[in-house]
């Protein structure tokens, strides 16, 4: 199983448009029969006028496969890549590996947070591993939606998202988590595996598989 993050960087202004042609258009077109579509987001806060979507294949060879059998579908050639092209900035993509399965939220609604972590090198696997332990005692505090950790273009990259009612909801649970001594002494047993760290907050488009 592989997974795949892709980050769209919209020119400025042209960020609505992408969202109506990839609703209208595009998720249509290629539904979920190529590649498994786990969400579609965008930023509320850092860099702005992106689009994040996360894809799901059995492996990178279907991956593939699978965008092969896509360059054939007409809608998607004619009626939607030359429609978004001209919007586009930039495109970035990553290829993750899931350290668990993703959770939707319980409920609809409500902000996610991607946390990306570059770690010191060969360190991306332990510290995961280590995380896994953790998960349960900080899954009382906010839902995980998934733990992945780094494969291409950058191996030492461990990445987390979590699910939150609010902005606020997310900065009191924030508080509360750094009084936890449970918590305290796993960032005690992490170390210094972590040497640089990023975290987006998400907002789910309406076409998102995940609300």
């Amino acid at each position: 199983m592989i997974h795949e993050l892709r980050v769209y960087t919209l020119k400025p202004g042209k960020l609505g448009e992408y969202l109506n042609l990839a609703k209208t258009v595009g998720r249509p077109a290629r539904g979920q029969n190529y590649g498994v579509n786990l969400g579609y987001w965008t930023p509320e806060f850092g860099t702005l006028n992106q689009v994040w979507h996360i894809w799901s294949y059995d492996s990178l060879d279907e991956r593939a496969r699978l965008r092969g059998e896509l360059a054939k579908n007409e809608a998607w050639t004619r009626d939607y890549i030359p429609a978004i092209r001209p919007l586009l900035e930039r495109q970035d993509i990553r290829f993750i590996n899931p350290m668990k399965d993703v959770v939707a939220p319980v409920e609809e609604g409500g902000v996610y947070e991607m946390r990306i972590y570059r770690t010191e090198m060969g360190a991306a696997r332990p510290y995961a591993e280590e995380y896994l332990k953790i998960m349960p005692h900080r899954e009382t505090y906010s839902r995980n939606v998934g733990l992945w950790i780094g494969e291409s273009p950058q191996p030492n990259e461990v990445l987390h998202m979590w699910n939150y009612k609010s902005a606020d909801a997310r900065a009191a649970i924030r508080r509360e988590l750094f009084k936890d001594q449970e918590w305290l002494a796993y960032l005690k047993r992490q170390g210094t595996r972590v040497v640089e760290m990023q975290s987006t907050l998400l907002i789910p488009t309406d076409y998102s598989t995940m609300k």
